[in-house]
C-alpha cells in the first residue's frame, strides 16, 4: 500500500504549524508575557524557540522522514541499525503513540467547548450572557464538571447518564468533524484543511487586534506586553517557564512532529521547514498576546488566569463587555475553533499511522477505531479532564521527545542522521547540529521531564 503524502512543502508547512497553534498560544502565553515582565520573558522564550527548533523539531521531521513511519516504527528502524533488532525501538516507540492518543482524548474533552462556545457566538447566546459572572461561570462549570478522581469521574458520568452530565454531545460534533478530515487522507484531508483554516486563524486574529487596539483601555494591556524589566533575567522562574512555554508550544513530544515528517517528501529543505513552523507558532502567540491582554485591560480585568478559565469565563466577561462585544466574541471563538481543530488532528494521526502501519488497516477503518475509543474515553474522563491532560503532559509528552532525541542522536549513526537532515537541502546542515542535539536538546528534554514533575507543570 503506497503512503499518503504531503502534496506540497507549503502544505507541510501549515500542517506543521496547524499542529504547533493550540490551546497554548491562547490560553497560557499571553498570561506568561504578562506575569513575567513582558518583554522580559518575550526575549528568553525567544532563545528557547530558537534552539529547539534548530534541534529538537529538525529531528524529529528528519527521523520520520528518514523511517517513513511514526514512532513505533521509527525508533525500531534506529535500533536495527545500531543493534540489529527492531523490537526493542518498537516497544519504546509504543510510548509516544500513547502520549499522542492521550492528549488527543483530553483534547477532544476541549474541543467539545470550543464547538459549544463557537456556536453559542455565532447564535448570540454567548453574548446574551453579558457580563453577570455567575451565568457565565455557572455555564463553562456545566459543560466542564470537576471530579478529583478519575473514578469519581466515571462514576459521575454513568449515574448521571453519559449525554446528561457535562458536554457530550458537543464533543462528539467536534471529533466527527475532525475524523471527516482525517478520513480524507494526508493530501486531500489535512493538508487542505489546514490550509484553510492556519490563513483564517492569522487573518482574523490581526483583525481582532486592530479592532481592539483602538478601544478605551487597550493600552493598559501594552502595557503589560512591552514592558521590558531586566532584573527578570534574573529570575529562575522566568527561564524555566518561558523554556517550557517554547518546549510545549512547537509539540516536540516523539509524536506528531515524527509522524507529519513521514509523509513528507524527501526532496523537502527540513532545517528551512522547521524554521518556518517556528515563526509562525512565535507569530501566533504574540498574535493572541495582542487580542487578549489589550482586551482584559479594556475590561479593566488583571491578567493573572491561565488555561481554561481564562478562554472560557474571564475572557468571555471581558468580550461581552466590549464595543462590539457579540461579533468580537464570535469571532474569537472561530480562532480558537480553527487552532484546536488543526491541533487534534495532529494528535488522533499518530494512533492512526500506527494501525495502519503496523496492523495494516486502511484508512478509514483505522480513523473510525481510534475515533470509537477517543469518544469512549473523552466522554467519560470530563470531569477529570484537568488531571488527565497534566499526566499526558507533564510526564509522557516530554519523555516522549527525550526518547526521540535518544533514537536519532545517540542510538542512530551520526553519519546517518546527517544525512536523514541534510537530504533534499541545497547544503549541509552545519558541524553543530549534532552536539547540539545530542547534549544540550536531550538535556533540556530530560529537564522539562524532572521540572514538570516537580512544579506541577512548565508549559
Amino acid at each position: 500500500m503506497e503512503r499518503d503524502r504531503f502534496r506540497t512543502r507549503t502544505g507541510f508547512i501549515i500542517a506543521c504549524i496547524g499542529s504547533a497553534v493550540g490551546m497554548g498560544n491562547i490560553w497560557r502565553f499571553p498570561i506568561m508575557v504578562s506575569k513575567y515582565g513582558g518583554m522580559t520573558f518575550f526575549v528568553v522564550y525567544i532563545l528557547f524557540v530558537i534552539l529547539i527548533a534548530s534541534s529538537g523539531m529538525i529531528e524529529e521531521f528528519a527521523l520520520g522522514r528518514w523511517a517513513e513511519a511514526g514512532p513505533v516504527g521509527a525508533f525500531g528502524k534506529c535500533t536495527k541499525e545500531r543493534f540489529g533488532k527492531r523490537s526493542i525501538g518498537e516497544a519504546i516507540g509504543a510510548l509516544p503513540v500513547i502520549g499522542a492518543m492521550g492528549l488527543a482524548i483530553g483534547y477532544t474533552v476541549v474541543m467539545g467547548w470550543i464547538f459549544k462556545y463557537c456556536f453559542m457566538g455565532i447564535s448570540g447566546e454567548l453574548y446574551a450572557m453579558g457580563t453577570d459572572m455567575a451565568v457565565i461561570g455557572g455555564t463553562f462549570d456545566g459543560a466542564a464538571p470537576g471530579a478529583k478522581t478519575l473514578g469519581e469521574a466515571i462514576k459521575m458520568m454513568i449515574d448521571g447518564g453519559i449525554f446528561n452530565v457535562g458536554n457530550g454531545t458537543w464533543q462528539i460534533v467536534g471529533l466527527v468533524v475532525a475524523l471527516a478530515i482525517m478520513a480524507m487522507g494526508i493530501g486531500g484531508g489535512i493538508e487542505k484543511a489546514n490550509k484553510i483554516m492556519m490563513p483564517l486563524l492569522f487573518g482574523l486574529f490581526l483583525i481582532l487586534g486592530v479592532y481592539i487596539a483602538f478601544l478605551p483601555g487597550a493600552g493598559e494591556g501594552y502595557r503589560y506586553i512591552f514592558t521590558l524589566d531586566t532584573k527578570g533575567l534574573l529570575n529562575p522562574e522566568v527561564w524555566i517557564f518561558a523554556f517550557g512555554q517554547a518546549f510545549f508550544s512547537l509539540s516536540v513530544a516523539g509524536n506528531g512532529s515524527v509522524i507529519y515528517g513521514s509523509y513528507l517528501d524527501k526532496r523537502e529543505d527540513l532545517p528551512g521547514a522547521a524554521r518556518n513552523v517556528a515563526i509562525f507558532d512565535t507569530l501566533a502567540a504574540t498574535l493572541a498576546a495582542l487580542v487578549i491582554l489589550p482586551a482584559m485591560g479594556v475590561g479593566g480585568v488583571t491578567p493573572d488566569t491561565a488555561g481554561p478559565g481564562l478562554m472560557f469565563v474571564y475572557l468571555v466577561n471581558v468580550l461581552n463587555g466590549m464595543a462590539g462585544g457579540r461579533v468580537v466574541g464570535m469571532i474569537f471563538f472561530i480562532c480558537v475553533l480553527f487552532a484546536g481543530a488543526t491541533s487534534i488532528v495532529n494528535l488522533y494521526e499518530v494512533p492512526v499511522a500506527f494501525l495502519q502501519e503496523k496492523l495494516r488497516f486502511r484508512r478509514v477503518p483505522a480513523v473510525l477505531t481510534i475515533g470509537l475509543i477517543g469518544a469512549a474515553v473523552s466522554i467519560m474522563i470530563q470531569p477529570w479532564t484537568s488531571q488527565w491532560m497534566d499526566v499526558v503532559s507533564i510526564y509522557i509528552c516530554p519523555l516522549g521527545a527525550l526518547l526521540a532525541g535518544i533514537m536519532f542522536f545517540w542510538v542512530l549513526k551520526k553519519e546517518t542522521a546527517l544525512e536523514a537532515v541534510s537530504e533534499g537541502s541545497k547544503k549541509q546542515i552545519g558541524s553543530w547540529f549534532h552536539p547540539l542535539g545530542k547534549y544540550l536538546y536531550c538535556v533540556c528534554a530530560l529537564v522539562a521531564l524532572i521540572a514538570g514533575a516537580m512544579l506541577g507543570g512548565i508549559g
